[in-house]
């Protein structure tokens, strides 16, 4: 999804911890201006819950007047020493998030990884 919305371009695509297996989010940003949307992808290991991604990140995208809707949740296994990202699972409070979109996201923000994958088992 291209967009011209310079709100959005300031907002990163994917944002995730160096390494580990934490909770993420898929989030569907709006410019309230434009009405042009974006996704983008949260996880954090010290986030316990997948709500407590989605009330870490809602304040910054309101600052740039845009709105943040959660669309699903997940899980990513992060390994950086081998270059490897693992995308899974579900969460109980947003349901699943669709993981096609996050790999496509995930891939773009680390091209030199050759093994990105995704699959909707596993919680």
């Amino acid at each position: 999804m291209s967009t011209t919305s310079k709100r959005l371009t300031q907002i990163p695509d994917v944002d995730i911890d160096p390494q580990g297996k934490f909770k993420y989010i898929l989030i569907e940003v709006t410019d309230i201006e434009t009405k042009e949307k974006k996704y983008i992808v949260r996880g954090y290991k010290d986030c316990s819950y997948h709500v407590d991604i989605f009330e870490k990140v809602e304040p910054e995208i309101k600052k740039l007047k845009c709105v943040a809707n959660c669309v699903g949740g997940g899980r990513i296994l992060h390994k950086p020493e081998v270059k490897a990202i693992l995308i899974f699972g579900y969460s109980q409070g947003f349901g699943q998030a669709d993981h096609t979109i996050t790999h496509k996201l995930v891939k773009q923000k680390y091209p030199d990884y050759n093994d990105i994958q995704w699959t909707n088992d596993g919680y």
